[in-house]
């Protein structure tokens, strides 16, 4: 139990540069405390004292802005940036070495009974403000960008921006390990709705210039018209 306090301090450390001190995470990281009292809160729902563990978590809830459900699996080393607006859900599970930041919700799109809440497999980042819902898997290093929603499946390794998120990123083996701020690259990404855009200004490009065509076509057939029928009546004739 030590051991995996320590990893978990070490790992809050390694992923934020303004944390100056183990002392530092223990008594000043929200995230880190909401994260302890999961731990107890979960235990108490593990093991059928459903109350105490509802109690627990929203104390957790008041003291650190972050919500998690007592039924939430949670692996080791959960990064919680900042924490404030944090929501999980009941039914999410999230593997080992994931960071989530300020306003992420995990939270489900049904009512109905069963698994109604994401997986986040080992290594994703998840930006500010992202929306991951419903029982859906984001594959592992994933990287959800700021205020992003998700809600189809996602694979290993991509990054996935915008509403609804699109892939604008796919794995880069080099880059695997490395650590992404906020779950964007700092490289330019594209923009999927600026490609959409740039998609329909396209084809109205190329209706335009047949429209022109056309015009053209049907001016010039009607400039001709009526020398063909004079000639056509004196043929007759």
């Amino acid at each position: 139990m030590f051991k995996n306090l320590i990893d978990e301090i070490d790992a809050t450390l390694a992923r934020d540069p303004a944390a100056r001190s183990r002392l530092d995470v223990v008594f000043a990281y929200p995230g880190f405390q909401a994260m302890r009292i999961h731990r107890l809160s979960h235990w108490f729902w593990s093991n059928g004292f459903h109350f105490l563990g509802r109690l627990f978590s929203h104390m957790g809830r008041f003291f650190t802005g972050v919500e998690i459900h007592p039924g939430a699996k949670i692996g080791k080393r959960l990064f919680i940036d900042h924490g404030m607006g944090v929501v999980i859900g009941e039914t999410a599970e999230i593997e080992d070495d994931v960071t989530l930041y300020h306003g992420v919700t995990l939270g489900g799109t049904s009512t109905a009974e069963g698994k109604r809440h994401p997986i986040l497999k080992k290594g994703v980042i998840v930006g500010s403000g992202a929306q991951i819902l419903g029982p859906i898997t984001v594959g592992e290093c994933a990287r959800i960008g700021a205020n992003a929603v998700v809600l189809k499946d996602v694979p290993e390794g991509v990054t996935m921006v915008g509403v609804p998120a699109r892939i604008v990123a796919a794995r880069d083996e080099s880059k695997a390990d490395d650590f992404c701020a906020y779950g964007t690259p700092s490289s330019n990404l594209p923009d999927p709705a600026l490609g959409a855009i740039d998609g329909l200004h396209g084809q109205l490009n190329a209706l335009a210039e047949r429209v022109q065509k056309l015009e053209a076509q049907l001016e010039a057939e009607t400039k001709t018209a009526p020398g063909e029928a004079r000639k056509r009546a004196g043929e007759t004739s």
